[in-house]
């Protein structure tokens, strides 16, 4: 675990949590050493836009299981009520 004082560390742990691949990383961490790093917001953008599109897609797919879960149900209720 990095040490609370040291930022490159702490910088360093919170890309590999944010599921950033080796090469973001290790880009953003050069951008860190040297200085700039405002140089890092562009690439964090992009991975949080590959995150989000995830997140969205993820959502669909949920939206539709739910969908069918309620169809299915619903058919189930209307079995029901005819007998």
């Amino acid at each position: 675990m990095p040490e609370m004082n040291d930022d490159r560390s702490l910088i360093r742990q919170n890309l590999l949590d944010a599921g950033c691949d080796r090469k973001t990383t290790e880009s953003c961490m050069a951008c860190f050493t040297a200085g700039a790093p405002a140089k890092m917001l562009p690439q964090l953008a992009k991975h949080r836009r590959v995150l989000l599109d995830a997140l969205h897609r993820e959502q669909k797919r949920i939206d539709c299981l739910d969908y069918l879960v309620y169809t299915i149900e619903k058919n189930e209720k209307q079995k029901e009520a005819k007998k």
